[in-house]
């Protein structure tokens, strides 16, 4: 449902008859006509409330230029739609002091060469315009059941913007009073460039008390409340080839703010928080967005990417880990409590994921170590965290979480504990233990060591033992037979046991490489809880 704009009032037959020209205000003709008012009183202001195209022969009208110009500014100031006048009963063209009066207001004037019946002129405008304010009322009932129904069953604030933006064509952000465009959803439109410098021109955009256009873009901006307080704004961006805003786009963005509002009264209250998790899950695997579009989506949320290294970093825990709801939150909140710019969210139900954005300059290291703090404090001492090589470009974020989540599966029971682990942390007991679940490594184990095992198991016997002792030692067996507390000759004769049991000499390097690895793939397997 359109709103009827002068222009359209010009359109219409009974007022093309007159031949209008456009006189002033041609970039204004997209004003609303709310109603239409036939004067000719010198002071017509008193009598207009705004919104009006006012309609006049120019009989009163003086030919002073000073009560001329007062003229113009009163309809400019009282907010008139346009002025239209009527040549050849008071004059037989438009006095200039009038036109440029009118044009230094912005006051659109139309002037009218032949005469019409003005009569005629008011009955079919306000015809049209009661007819569309029915509709707009119909309408308007629509819409307040739409975002009812949504409202009762619960919906989540992203599906109220979306719901938004598609009845309005047009692309709407949901931001909080920080300016962080918290949702963002275009009606299929590209949403990178609705974001470029986001903060800086929402800055430039006051918030109405009511849902109103406002800012030198001409944004639809409705304020966002909880608890009695704003919280932020929904905001409709214009449509640059469409019609502008109007009352059915009003109507819609302060339905759908009311929503919002509600939501955040019965707990839907996260709304930042997730936001910085669907980035991070965007930028994690790499989703479809462009390196430019990535960019404004993060800086949108108040994150600095010029000049800046991006460090990946994977938080794992058990999925079942006490607590472990509250380590985004906690470490999220700590972040920011610190002045360091992040994105935290879940990554998997066993993992966490944090993205750091860290001046160039500055030693990643300590940040890190603070994270590892605070998930000891909610998890214990269960948690591990690995992180990945520091990057430049958000399209290489991706890969970093990608080294960090391979650190984070190696990191096994029999890793040394650090503060934070890196691929250079990674030896053969971490390969290994990536490996655990390979058919092909617990084969292998079982040909190296099968029968002996299944000879300990038996004999009550300590051979796996004595071979990881002699293993250990490098294969010194004066200094193996010293840590096992045998005698050398008893030491011997149970390596000779060993040696017939695995089919090798154990005095070959390779052998005994072969033995090392199948022993510590066997720990690996037993340290496995499955």
């Amino acid at each position: 449902m359109a709103l009827l704009t002068v222009a359209d009032v010009l359109r219409l037959p009974v007022i093309a008859a007159g031949l209008p020209r456009v006189m002033a205000g041609e970039d204004r003709l997209n004003r609303p006509v709310r109603w239409v008012h036939v004067t000719e009183l010198l002071d017509p202001a008193s009598f207009l409330e705004g919104g009006e195209l006012v309609l006049t022969t120019g009989m009163p009208q003086p030919n002073d230029p000073t009560r001329l110009r007062g003229y113009a500014d009163q309809l400019a100031d009282v907010g008139a739609a346009g002025l239209v006048v009527e040549l050849g009963r008071r004059y037989q063209q438009v006095p200039p002091d009038l036109v440029a009066a009118c044009r230094s207001r912005d006051l659109p004037l139309i002037v009218l060469s032949h005469g019409i019946r003005f009569i005629e002129v008011t009955q079919t405008v306000h015809a049209l315009i009661l007819d569309a304010q029915g509709e707009l009322l119909r309408r308007s009932h629509q819409v307040h059941e739409l975002f009812t129904d949504l409202t009762l069953r619960g919906a989540r604030p992203e599906e109220l913007v979306q719901v938004a933006a598609d009845l309005m064509g047009r692309s709407v952000v949901l931001e909080n009073l920080v300016h962080h465009a918290v949702i963002v959803c275009t009606a299929g439109r590209p949403g990178g460039p609705i974001l470029e410098a986001w903060q800086r021109r929402s800055r430039a955009t006051p918030t109405p008390d009511h849902a109103a256009p406002s800012g030198p873009e001409g944004w639809l901006v409705a304020p966002v409340e909880h608890d009695g307080q704003r919280w932020g704004r929904l905001v409709a961006l214009p449509d640059q080839t469409g019609p502008a805003s109007g009352p059915e786009h009003t109507l819609i963005l302060r339905r759908a703010a009311t929503a919002l509002t509600l939501a955040r009264m019965t707990g839907h209250t996260q709304w930042d928080r997730e936001a910085r998790a669907s980035a991070l899950l965007e930028l994690r695997h790499g989703s479809h967005l462009s390196r430019t579009e990535s960019r404004i989506r993060v800086e949108a949320l108040g994150l600095p990417t010029v000049g800046h290294l991006f460090i990946a970093v994977a938080l794992g825990h058990r999925p079942d880990a006490a607590d472990r709801a509250d380590l985004d939150s906690r470490v999220g909140d700590d972040l920011r409590g610190a002045g360091i710019h992040a994105l935290v969210g879940r990554l998997a139900p066993d993992r966490t994921g944090v993205l750091l954005t860290l001046p160039l300059a500055a030693a990643w290291q300590p940040v890190v170590e603070r994270i590892g703090r605070v998930t000891e404090e909610t998890l214990g001492e269960e948690a591990v965290l690995a992180v990945g090589p520091g990057v430049t470009a958000l399209d290489q974020v991706a890969r970093s979480f990608r080294q960090a989540e391979e650190v984070a599966d190696a990191i096994g029971p029999a890793t040394p504990r650090r503060p934070f682990h890196v691929s250079a942390d990674l030896g053969l007991p971490e390969l290994l233990y990536t490996l655990r679940d390979d058919v092909r490594v617990q084969n292998y184990v079982e040909r190296q060591l099968g029968r002996l095992m299944q000879h300990d198991q038996r004999h009550g016997g300590d051979l796996l033992a004595i071979l990881r002792q002699y293993l250990d030692a490098a294969g010194n067996k004066s200094v193996a037979a010293k840590q096992a507390g045998l005698s050398r000759q008893a030491f011997y004769q149970r390596l000779h046991t060993i040696e017939r049991l695995v089919g090798g000499n154990l005095e070959s390097g390779a052998q005994r490489s072969r033995l090392h690895v199948a022993v510590m793939a066997l720990d690996t397997l037993s340290d496995d809880p499955s």
